[in-house]
């Protein structure tokens, strides 16, 4: 029999330790500035649009321009009736952009996190992951029978160490797992020792690109052009849903063998429906963009040096990256939620973060730059900070 009481006990509890989380409702397209239901024209620090198309004219045209050719969705999965020229042709794509030898399609990257492990690996094999990847890796790992090890946050020692332990305990096949940017922190994994123990112990790497492709490395390939490791990464999942139009969709990437055994076992691969070919065909579109100019990764990159050094001229705690993630860590989830909401009063959209998306007490404001803010914004967003931090007393 349900028992409403002792879900709302649950409900209660999450209010009074402070853990609640609202929703914000917005009334415009994402873009730089937005207008929600309790203030309008504000700044928004804190989408995924690093590359500010979320609401670019010719990937919305791109779209449109689908529905005609293709119609609005393949009720179906792949391997029935779902799939059209379009989306062998994203996957070329993507593979062409990543310089990967073949790509396969998800819905979401949490999908293609949640369908490779199970289908990789086996009782006989061992996951070595990282502390803090991302919630989506850890579920999809989950699923998997292979022994599972996990090491510090990017500590090449601590991973060297639970590869030696795998060996020991008799792992046939090993896996190393990680983010190419932790989400929360805005730290780089440092993928050339990655890549540097995995041949010592011959190992694979698998990289959840997510927050990094479009626009990290110098053609904005991802972390694994960043840190010079093209060709060294076996596996690379990532999503349509940030920097590549900000819609939804995802992909795995890498050795053929891997993405033909996805195509014949992977479960969200064989049972969800096919991608909306409107995505397929924006996304497409994105990527003709980037390749022909590397614009707005150069403008997202100025954009975060400035917004970084502004932060730390006020005297706000961050942590270190090259990353245009940008953490404000506060510590307390009261306080950030108080900051946040501070923060939207002057005309600033930002997001307080605390447990149990963040450790207790690493509460924080996640800033996210975008090529599409202006300095003006920026300006706007550097002066609301240092207010709120006089005003709260930090």
């Amino acid at each position: 029999m349900y028992n409403s009481g002792y879900y709302q006990g649950i409900l209660d509890e999450i209010k009074s330790s402070g853990l609640w989380k609202d929703e914000r409702v917005i009334t415009t397209p994402q873009k730089s500035k937005i207008d929600t239901t309790q203030a309008s024209g504000v700044v928004n620090m804190c989408a995924n649009n690093y590359l500010g198309l979320a609401d670019n004219q010719e990937i919305i045209d791109a779209a449109k321009a689908s529905y005609d050719k293709w119609g609005y969705g393949l009720s179906s999965v792949r391997f029935i009736c779902g799939t059209q020229e379009i989306h062998k042709e994203l996957e070329g794509k993507i593979s062409e952009f990543l310089q990967t030898e073949d790509t396969i399609l998800y819905t979401s990257c949490f999908d293609a996190n949640g369908g490779l492990f199970e289908t990789i690996t086996t009782a006989e094999d061992a996951i070595i992951s990282d502390e803090l990847n991302h919630a989506s890796i850890i579920d999809g790992i989950r699923l998997s029978k292979a022994k599972k090890y996990r090491y510090k946050n990017n500590d090449m020692k601590s991973l060297e160490e639970m590869l030696i332990k795998a060996d020991q305990e008799g792992a046939k096949n090993k896996v190393i797992a990680t983010d190419g940017v932790f989400s929360m922190d805005g730290i780089i994994a440092d993928l050339e020792g990655i890549c540097d123990l995995a041949e010592k112990y011959n190992a694979m790497v698998m990289v959840d690109d997510s927050h990094a492709v479009g626009f990290m490395g110098k053609n904005g390939r991802g972390t694994h052009e960043y840190r010079n490791v093209m060709g060294r990464v076996d596996i690379i999942t990532g999503t349509l849903g940030k920097a590549l139009g900000g819609a939804s969709g995802g992909y795995t990437s890498g050795r053929k063998e891997i993405i033909a055994l996805l195509r014949q076992r992977s479960r969200p691969y064989l049972f969800s429906n096919t991608l909306a070919p409107s995505i397929a065909a924006a996304s497409i579109k994105t990527l003709e963009i980037l390749s022909k100019s590397t614009e707005y990764r150069d403008r997202l990159e100025e954009n975060t040096k400035y917004f970084r050094e502004g932060i730390k001229k006020i005297g706000l705690n961050i942590i270190e990256s090259e990353h245009p993630i940008v953490p404000i860590m506060l510590g307390d989830s009261l306080v950030a939620q108080k900051f946040a909401q501070k923060m939207l009063e002057k005309g600033i959209y930002v997001i307080g973060f605390y447990y149990p998306v963040v450790p207790k007490g690493k509460a924080r404001i996640r800033t996210q730059i975008s090529a599409c803010h202006t300095k003006e914004d920026l300006d706007l967003a550097l002066k609301a900070f240092k207010e709120c931090k006089e005003e709260l007393g930090l």
